[in-house]
């Protein structure tokens, strides 16, 4: 998968999408947006966006056949630039036979965006645990689709006398060798969830504290700011794959945060099921920060979808503080006089959406600018009489706490 990525380093993209009944033309090019920046995470470059009006995907296709028409027609018109197209993304995941019936009319390659995510998180991919649950996700979104991969895959198994087979097609043979590739994957995976299970049993009698967000909030960046540590933090999505844990001391209160791998729209199954031995710290943590990206256009979407995550994992009663980061980045745009649709979030000022969220969340949540470092010490404040409530909830008869940890004044 890393050769693909460096080679995909080359190419130029195009992207295709639906506007449906549940997806107007505005969220589909914010999806867009999205695909595009997924794909310039993994090298790509892309030149054109194509959409249709449909009331759901052709399950042949994907797309009408005119509109595939039209997008061959364009890949051909380019033939001749400087750079060619050679990839078409979908926005949505494909069955094998959409793959294989757009691969024959596009002649190009083809991916859809659960494949471009299992790309980038090939290429992410770091530590042993990494990319062991990487490569798991990978086989998983393989194996139904071994049909279109490999066409000699029908033939049937031959030979000379005392070399012919049972008549076992090479289909069957290489779906056997996956499913036992995955086997031997999921060993190691149950492995790695006892070892980092033995590790969070030794942490003591720390309150353990989770960053969750959606991709490229902004968790890596806060992290490196509470801890004065150096983890990796870039403007990428996915540039964090493994779960870093750091001893934080706020107000002479020592307790662990740590940073998780971002959620993003549509994330695949398979990734969800692969990274159980990472998402792990989040089910067994005490308190999680959200961390909202407050200057992107459709946050409380974004907000929706990791409240969803987070309830796929088992996780949605734990307390919660959210954080709202990047105000620095936060633009309104003021409606014209004569307009008189309702109000965004585009449309509001951040003290007006300071506000709002203050009234709906109370002392629950704070407003901050981890790259300015503007509102960090009120995020402090809020971290620890937060982490002392569940200390004390925690561990009721532990004078040790009362004896070291005064409160905060």
């Amino acid at each position: 998968m890393k050769e693909f990525i460096q080679e995909a380093k080359a190419e130029t993209a195009v992207l295709v999408s639906l506007i449906t009944k549940t997806q107007d033309e505005r969220k589909t090019e914010e999806y867009l947006d999205e695909l595009q920046f997924l794909a310039e995470t993994a090298g790509c470059v892309t030149v054109k966006r194509f959409t249709q009006r449909m009331d759901g995907p052709s399950a042949v296709t994907y797309v009408g056949s005119g509109k595939l028409q039209e997008i061959r027609a364009y890949i051909e018109s380019e033939d001749e630039a400087e750079r060619p197209v050679g990839m078409v993304i979908f926005d949505d995941e494909l069955s094998a036979k959409q793959l294989r019936n757009i691969e024959k009319e596009l002649k190009v390659k083809i991916l859809d965006r659960t494949n471009l995510i299992l790309d980038i998180f090939a290429m992410r991919a770091q530590t042993a645990s990494a990319k062991t649950q990487v490569e798991l996700a990978q086989y998983r979104y393989m194996l139904p689709r071994l049909q279109r991969l490999w066409t000699h895959l029908e033939r049937q198994r031959g030979g000379a006398v005392g070399l012919r087979g049972p008549g076992e097609t090479q289909l069957e043979m290489d779906r056997r060798i996956i499913l036992n590739r995955i086997s031997l994957l999921k060993q190691r995976l149950e492995e790695i969830d006892r070892q980092k299970t033995t590790q969070r049993s030794g942490r003591g009698r720390l309150i353990r504290v989770s960053l969750v967000g959606y991709t490229n909030v902004g968790k890596s960046t806060l992290l490196n700011l509470l801890t004065k540590s150096e983890v990796f933090a870039e403007n990428k999505l996915f540039a964090t794959l493994d779960t870093t844990v750091r001893k934080v001391t706020v107000g002479n209160l020592p307790f662990l945060l740590s940073d998780t791998v971002g959620f993003i729209r549509k994330l695949p199954t398979e990734l969800v099921a692969s990274f159980k031995s990472t998402l792990d710290e989040v089910r067994e943590s005490d308190l999680l920060v959200h961390v909202v990206d407050v200057s992107h256009p459709e946050f409380e979407e974004q907000m929706e979808v990791v409240a969803r995550t987070v309830e796929e994992l088992g996780a949605a009663g734990k307390p919660r503080l959210v954080v709202f980061n990047k105000t620095d980045a936060y633009v309104c745009k003021p409606k014209a006089e004569d307009d008189l649709s309702p109000a965004t979030r585009e449309n509001r000022t951040l003290s007006e959406v300071r506000d709002l969220w203050t009234e709906r969340l109370g002392e629950q949540c704070a407003f901050v600018s981890a790259r300015k470092r503007d509102g960090i010490e009120a995020l402090r404040d809020l971290l620890y009489r937060e982490v002392r409530r569940l200390h004390v909830q925690k561990y009721p008869y532990n004078d040790f706490l009362y004896e070291d940890y005064p409160a905060q004044e």
